[in-house]
């Protein structure tokens, strides 16, 4: 797997809508503090069903399962999920709650996908064939000293 964390900055927008064409999985992550986080994944929704394929498979998450000062309610979150069709899962970084299921849901959710429709491995192929994504060369968006560190 290549996983790209853009921690949901405008900064690297352009950088996940080409990614977007190519990706297999994407998982969209707010934080159960954080009623802004959680409102923006409608945005992210928007954006994939612009930008990446009929085939992704997606996942929301909920992060900081740990921390005491929720504003979004469990249910809140698997409602949302539902209203996309998607799975729905809660996690906590700091404990390293659900953070090994929650990537091993959507690699299962890929591979089940391709296995069931050999055609869905050909328009991936296609699609990441043609990517090219333009990174500044002094910005790495995977390395965290240039996204401002982990939003966990």
């Amino acid at each position: 797997m290549q996983i790209w964390d853009t921690a949901g900055q405008e900064r690297f927008r352009t950088i996940t809508q080409t990614y977007y064409k190519g990706a297999m999985g994407i998982i969209m992550t707010y934080a159960i503090n954080d009623r802004n986080s959680f409102n923006n994944i409608n945005n992210w929704m928007k954006q994939i069903k612009e930008h990446a394929l009929d085939h992704v498979c997606s996942l929301l998450v909920g992060n900081k399962k740990d921390v005491k000062d929720r504003v979004v309610d469990e249910s809140e979150g698997k409602q949302l999920a539902d209203s996309y069709n998607i799975p729905f899962m809660e996690t906590s970084a700091k404990e390293g709650t659900n953070i090994q299921e929650c990537f091993q849901n959507i690699g299962k959710d890929i591979a089940d996908k391709i296995l069931a429709n050999d055609k869905v491995m050909d328009v991936f192929k296609k699609s990441n064939n043609k990517l090219q994504p333009n990174v500044p060369s002094n910005q790495n968006p995977g390395d965290p000293a240039a996204s401002g560190g982990c939003r966990c």
